[in-house]
């Protein structure tokens, strides 16, 4: 909710209220939990099906995707016009590793927590047809 403006005092007080409810907590977060590991699965079978690996995790927000292969010379200013190349044409907004201070060009964060199943299926669908463009081209 704080990402576009200032929660309100009241709107906080309802959510502490919320939240120190035992009983809600513990089935929000085994909810939560549940939603997560759901949505990474959606996504790391998703790109694996592009050809595309994922680093292995056991918690988090995003995944660390190799898109070394797509590099035409391994630099981060070709990183950066792989970037732009799915931002254009695919339509989607990962982040370069070099934006999250990774140490070798390739790397691509894609967070998968803040959107719905279909948000997540739609882009999966995206990102393979991207990435069936690119091999084809190749």
């Amino acid at each position: 909710m704080s990402s576009y403006s200032l929660i309100s005092s009241q709107t906080q007080y309802l959510q502490s209220k919320l939240l120190s409810g035992k009983e809600f907590r513990e089935k929000y977060l085994e909810e939560n939990r549940n939603r997560v590991k759901e949505r990474r699965e959606m996504m790391v079978v998703g790109l694996g099906e592009a050809g595309i690996s994922c680093l292995k995790g056991n918690a988090g927000l995003f995944c660390w995707v190799d898109l070394r292969n797509l590099l035409s010379s391994n630099t981060f200013t070709e990183e950066m016009e792989l970037w732009k190349k799915i931002l254009h044409e695919a339509g989607l907004n990962i982040s370069p590793g070099a934006s999250c201070h990774c140490s070798e060009p390739g790397w691509f964060r894609m967070c998968f927590a803040n959107m719905s199943q279909e948000t997540l299926k739609v882009s999966m669908e995206r990102m393979k047809a991207f990435i069936s463009k690119q091999y084809y081209c190749m």
